[in-house]
């Protein structure tokens, strides 16, 4: 690619544009917004295999939004891809945007979806790459360690699911303590935890962040 910054549509440009960088980069970092990636759902088991391949070859670190954690499906699926591929992964509540950098000289950042179709910027000028460059390492130094946050949010993601449906249906405190046994101080306490872990500021933000995440 001769042009600095390139915007594509679709996975399968972005595929036929920089696969290759899978197979030859020797450093990957990565900021995933869930579970699904930047490729296609066809393509995933394919860049899998290649990425667990070269386990030994390519360093890789991954960000992933803490509140994955609060299910369980989900938190065996990081703890698998991280054994996989010998990824060194880490979660956070902040915010995060899907962005892949490879060899400290590519970044790919992902757009808007449209039309059933999302567009990615492919990056090359040097002075760009090091500003998101700087912007992924600050947020990975303040991101979590996958093993010390599962501990972590063990407990809560037991009754996270019931949690999350009280809150949705708007069931009051007291009545929703009741329901699951708790007691009202440990109830809130309970919110609060899964509020901290979804980087939600209100249960309202809680409720769309669990959503954006696949949990309710």
């Amino acid at each position: 690619m001769s042009e600095s910054i390139t915007i594509v549509r679709g996975e399968e440009e972005l595929f036929r544009r920089t696969g290759h960088l899978f197979a030859a980069a020797t450093d990957m970092a990565c900021a995933a917004a869930g579970l699904a990636g930047w490729v296609a759902d066809h393509r995933a088991e394919e860049f899998a295999a290649a990425t667990a391949a070269r386990a030994g070859e390519m360093r890789v670190r991954k960000i992933y939004p803490a509140g994955l954690l609060l299910d369980s499906v989900s938190a065996r699926e990081l703890a698998r891809r991280r054994d996989r591929l010998g990824a060194e992964i880490r979660v956070t509540s902040e915010e995060i945007n899907e962005t892949i950098i490879f060899d400290r000289r590519v970044v790919i950042l992902a757009g808007d979806l449209r039309a059933g179709r999302r567009s990615y910027s492919v990056i090359t000028q040097p002075e760009i790459v090091q500003g998101v460059l700087s912007l992924f390492e600050t947020a990975w130094r303040s991101a979590v360690d996958l093993a010390v946050y599962d501990y972590r949010v063990a407990e809560i993601r037991q009754i996270a699911p019931a949690v999350l449906d009280l809150l949705s249906q708007g069931v009051k405190d007291e009545a929703a303590a009741r329901r699951l046994g708790l007691g009202l101080r440990t109830y809130r306490r309970r919110v609060a935890e899964l509020m901290a872990a979804l980087g939600a500021e209100s249960r309202f933000q809680a409720g769309a962040r669990a959503r954006e995440l696949g949990l309710v």
